[in-house]
């Protein structure tokens, strides 16, 4: 697909009087990402369904996704976290004309879009790097993957377009605490089934430093996954020790899968070891939380400073 696979990160670029990046999706990656570019000092706008009930962080613009056009025309950084939905991508759908425009005039440099590791289907538990070709199982997956090539279309070397393959997405109010304190969390073990995982705050970490970079319109497939995937019943144990909790009993897959969804069962069904090698060192980044114990220690400091209770 001519991706450019880079080693070391492309010069960091000054920021350009009247650069503005533009969220497309005030969502839990979204507003991380707005949240920190606007504490960088970047102009920024994001979209909602409804601005008034967005809650925008302090410095981000929250603006109507209906009528988003004025600030794709503004923009010279758009950043997309929207899922596509049965007709494709739900931006491209509603503001393909301002989004041309953006482009032809060269005022739209820089495009990312949040996609899935789930394009890469299953591989048994082998690694999968940047440069592995999609074979997506799933028809979730499958719609990500034709939202990718959407963009792809778009951009055309006309912008830079980074496509970011996110593992699962994990942080404040979206993770293994939250089962654990509500008496539901179950501990399902699959020995050598192990899941990626990114920490919410590491995804705005890489957009930060993505944006800041001088990038030809070419096209990147960045992985958005920590250091180490880890099985599920080693994560849930994790949490309930941080908590001071006994961990739940572990539970065979082969005895816990009657009582999955659909939509569980389809996650289990797929195994694959993602590395980020490639994109640390092309964001010229590390993360935050490498692994997910420092991604939950630093959950449980950021709920106790909000004098939320453990």
């Amino acid at each position: 697909m001519g991706d450019l696979v880079v080693i070391s990160p492309p010069c960091q670029m000054a920021m350009a009087e009247g650069a503005m990046l533009l969220v497309a999706g005030l969502g839990f990656a979204g507003m991380a990402a707005a949240r920190l570019a606007a504490a960088a000092g970047w102009r920024v706008a994001g979209t909602a369904r409804d601005p008034a009930a967005s809650a925008a962080p302090p410095g981000v613009e929250p603006v109507a996704f209906a009528a988003a056009s004025a600030a794709i025309a503004e923009a010279s950084h758009l950043f997309v976290t929207a899922p596509p939905n049965e007709a494709g991508d739900p931006v491209i759908g509603a503001h393909r004309p301002a989004l041309e425009a953006a482009l032809a005039a060269g005022t739209l440099r820089w495009i990312g879009y949040l996609s899935t590791t789930g394009v890469y289907g299953d591989h048994g538990g082998a690694k999968v790097d940047e440069a592995t070709r999609p074979t997506p199982g799933q028809e979730r997956s499958r719609r990500r993957l034709a939202a990718e090539e959407s963009w792809r279309n778009l951009a055309a070397g006309r912008a830079a377009l980074d496509i970011f393959r996110a593992g699962g997405i994990y942080g404040p109010g979206r993770s293994a605490f939250d089962d654990l304190r509500a008496g539901t969390a179950r501990r399902v073990a699959k020995p050598g089934h192990a899941f990626s995982r990114i920490h919410r705050d590491d995804i705005a970490r890489a957009v930060l430093a993505a944006i800041g970079q001088d990038l030809p319109p070419t096209v990147r497939i960045l992985h958005l996954v920590d250091d180490e995937p880890a099985e599920s019943a080693e994560v849930v144990a994790h949490a309930a020790r941080l908590l001071g909790l006994e961990p739940p009993p572990a539970i065979p897959f082969e005895a816990a899968r009657a009582r999955m969804s659909p939509m569980a069962l389809s996650f289990w069904a797929e195994n694959r070891h993602v590395t980020n090698a490639l994109t640390k060192a092309a964001l010229g980044i590390a993360w935050r939380h490498p692994t997910y114990r420092e991604g939950l220690a630093a959950i449980l400091e950021e709920e106790r400073r909000q004098g939320l209770p453990q």
